[in-house]
């Protein structure tokens, strides 16, 4: 009998909860002779032997899980490699190596297939812990699916929940967008996820265009087109002169009464450090030593640069972030989720590890990735988005 075992991490995506029952459905469909667990709250559930055995039952109704978001078995943020981390957590004790208690646990478990489910940080975690019970002699399969609404896995063409996350990103500001009407020259920021790559920004802006242009508008009554559309797109991989941005909103701002933004929440990042920096602020970062954007605002930072240059009377800061990562996967989304899962299993059982995606290196076809290709930091390319590239050009950007 196989043992397999499944572990989510990292922040949430809308594929997480789809990517589970994908899994097991496919594990019922192609053998009987499995027993699946799943270790909670991700590499913390590992280290802590805390796990849950999928029932008969559960089998049977797994297809629940894809009228929700978040995960069931839920997440944490947790480097196997920083040891200090992990004791301060209570995850092991002073001279304990989290890789060996990890090895110990699945060895406990016998487990001999873990698909991880999260973004390079998770699956290169994972290959680290295969590659550690190889040397100890112990053959543990690896499958890992990509997960990150900001889907900047290299080489993975699409990561799953990304599709999804810009759609949602999309519908929370049609909502927002409104508030153009509750005051005089206002100024509105939408802030999105992406710490180092500005693709779910640029989808978001595409597919809330899309939104705007289906609709009717009365501009005698003040209802224009215009009001409600974006009129500036910020990504950490284009540049931005604050003042040249300033003077093309002010333009904006001075016609219509209202301006509209959309910030990549690392637009801008080095910029915004430095300054924290230079005041003395403490500058917080998290286990894989990734700076906490929360703490740093750009979204704020950006309201505070255009505000007084726009003379706007209001400033509305609004994060799309956790509306959008939490939501169930969309049909685009479950498609690629489904034909991903199948591969994972198949993968798995014809002992074969990596991580499941779309190759970009390989005519984009879904294939079982090694870990070594795997690393995060994927910039977005600007010029291979044809969408966002006219986009930018039709509001006056470029």
């Amino acid at each position: 009998m196989k043992n397999v075992a499944i572990l989510t991490a990292g922040g949430l995506a809308p594929c997480l909860s789809s990517s589970i029952a994908f899994l097991i459905e496919e594990y019922a469909k192609v053998t009987s002779d499995v027993e699946i667990i799943c270790y909670k709250s991700g590499y913390k559930g590992l280290l802590l032997g805390d796990f849950v055995t999928v029932s008969p039952s559960d089998k049977k109704a797994i297809s629940i899980l894809h009228n929700f978001g978040g995960s069931p078995i839920g997440n944490s943020r947790v480097k196997l490699t920083n040891v200090a981390d992990c004791v301060k957590r209570g995850l092991v004790r002073e001279g304990e190596n989290p890789l060996q208690i990890a090895a110990d646990q699945l060895i406990r478990n016998n487990i001999s297939i873990l698909h991880t489910i999260g973004g390079d940080d998770t699956n290169t975690a994972a290959a680290d812990l295969a590659k550690f019970l190889k040397t100890h002699g112990y053959d543990l399969q690896v499958v890992g699916l990509p997960k990150t609404v900001d889907n900047d896995v290299y080489p993975v063409k699409q990561s799953l929940g990304a599709w999804t996350a810009a759609e949602e990103s999309a519908k929370f500001f049609e909502h927002i967008v409104a508030e153009n009407t509750a005051n005089p020259r206002m100024l509105i920021v939408h802030e999105i996820m992406g710490r180092n790559c500005g693709w779910l920004t640029a989808q978001a802006t595409v597919d809330y265009r899309k939104i705007l242009f289906q609709k009717d508008f009365l501009p005698n009554l003040g209802l224009s087109r215009e009001k409600f559309d974006t009129h500036g797109v910020y990504i950490p991989e284009l540049a931005v002169n604050i003042n040249d941005e300033a003077a093309r909103l002010k333009n904006i701002m001075d016609r219509i009464g209202n301006v509209n933004i959309f910030v990549s929440e690392g637009a801008c990042i080095q910029e915004i450090v430095e300054i924290m920096r230079q005041n003395g602020e403490n500058i917080p970062v998290d286990a894989f030593g990734h700076i906490k954007l929360d703490a740093v605002n750009p979204g704020k930072w950006f309201g505070s640069q255009f505000a007084e240059k726009l003379s706007a009377e209001k400033v509305l800061v609004q994060k799309s972030g956790y509306f959008a990562r939490s939501a169930k996967a969309n049909t685009p989304d479950l498609e690629l989720i489904k034909c991903s899962a199948v591969l994972a299993v198949q993968s798995a059982l014809n002992g074969v590890s990596g991580v499941i995606g779309l190759d970009e290196d390989n005519g984009n076809i879904l294939t079982c990735i090694s870990f070594d290709r795997i690393r995060g930091g994927k910039p977005f390319n600007v010029e291979k988005h044809a969408e966002f590239s006219k986009l930018l050009k039709e509001i006056g950007q470029v």
